[in-house]
């Protein structure tokens, strides 16, 4: 893009919210889970979404030329490795990400983000009236959305890291705000060896019993709590993955001293985040943390803002190991 005139290049830029809405939208109608099954004509495929051919057959020719779909040559539409991704039952499915973006909450608190950098008000406040999670809470479909994309993130990431970050030695591991289980299922099932505890909100916990993996369910304690008030004592390590962003540096000063008086003798923190880099090219980050900006008043931090943030709850950042995502595993050891 840098060959580009400035004026094309910033084009190019702006017309990314559109090429987003197009994902989303072919997501939303469910178009690649169509065609798992093969190539199907526009007309079989407006059928099965209910749509209006001569209108779909537009948006799949617009992400066509974004990679996503293709077409055989007989005039069918058939699937990608990009469109793949967007299949309900992928593996590491972004189809539920994908819909978020499109979510009137969601597009509604981007689009005021000018005024959140001139006031400092939460997005969400300003047009829901209400803190994100609590807005999840009270609309329980805008929440499944979110949890369901938030799943397609651990569903990428998890593997990564389990295997970036050497566990062994580690005999019990708490997650704090560990949503849906799947990292911390994803660490025991590679190390037979450890004792897990998933420590998250009353009404979180409440809808997993019975839907842990269940290779790993009977190694998995679960223990409701609020994390900002207390910590479950007694670990080798305490773990939290995209957690850290979630909060200000008052509030997540509360859950590492918490996870800091927890600690048994010679443990170990362990917080899975996006580093900020301190060079000024362009960085998923550094867009990233203006989400926090606009959804929690957090933020995505730099190595220095985590040392500072470690030291000042009671811990010292050991190391930080990179892995085969946008994450890192930032160590930290009692001081």
């Amino acid at each position: 893009m840098s060959d580009l005139p400035p004026e094309a290049a910033v084009m190019a830029v702006i017309m990314g919210s559109m090429t987003s809405s197009a994902v989303s939208a072919l997501a939303r109608l469910g178009v690649p889970d169509q065609l798992e099954s093969g190539p199907k004509t526009v007309d079989e495929l407006a059928a099965a979404v209910q749509a209006r051919p001569d209108l779909l057959r537009r948006l799949m020719r617009a992400t066509e030329g974004m990679g996503i779909l293709a077409q055989t040559p007989d005039g069918k539409w058939m699937q990608t490795a990009m469109s793949d991704v967007l299949r309900t039952n992928f593996s590491t499915s972004l189809r539920y990400l994908s819909s978020l973006m499109a979510d009137e909450w969601h597009a509604r608190a981007f689009a005021s983000l000018d005024e959140t950098v001139r006031t400092g008000e939460l997005a969400m406040d300003r047009v829901c009236g209400m803190p994100a999670f609590e807005f999840f809470r009270l609309n329980p479909a805008a929440g499944e959305n979110f949890d369901r994309a938030m799943t397609g993130f651990s569903s990428m990431e998890s593997p990564v890291i389990a295997e970036a970050y050497d566990f062994s030695g580690i005999e019990s591991l708490t997650d704090v705000g560990g949503g849906q289980g799947l990292f911390l299922s994803t660490i025991l099932e590679r190390y037979p060896g450890v004792q897990g505890t998933l420590y998250e909100l009353p009404q979180v916990i409440q809808g997993l019993v019975g839907r842990l993996n269940p290779n790993v369910a009977d190694r998995i304690r679960l223990v409701e709590g609020n994390m900002f008030e207390s910590i479950p004592p007694g670990a080798d390590a305490y773990i939290m993955k995209r957690i850290t962003h979630d909060w200000s540096d008052e509030l997540c000063g509360k859950i590492l001293s918490g996870c800091r008086a927890g600690i048994r003798e010679g443990g170990k923190l362990i917080v899975v985040d996006a580093v900020v880099p301190a060079d000024n090219g362009f960085s998923p980050a550094k867009v990233m943390d203006l989400t926090m900006m606009l959804f929690s008043g957090g933020k995505e931090r730099t190595e220095d803002e985590f040392r500072t943030l470690f030291e000042a709850s009671g811990w010292r950042l050991n190391r930080i190991i990179p892995t085969a995502s946008q994450l890192a595993v930032l160590e930290g050891l009692p001081i």
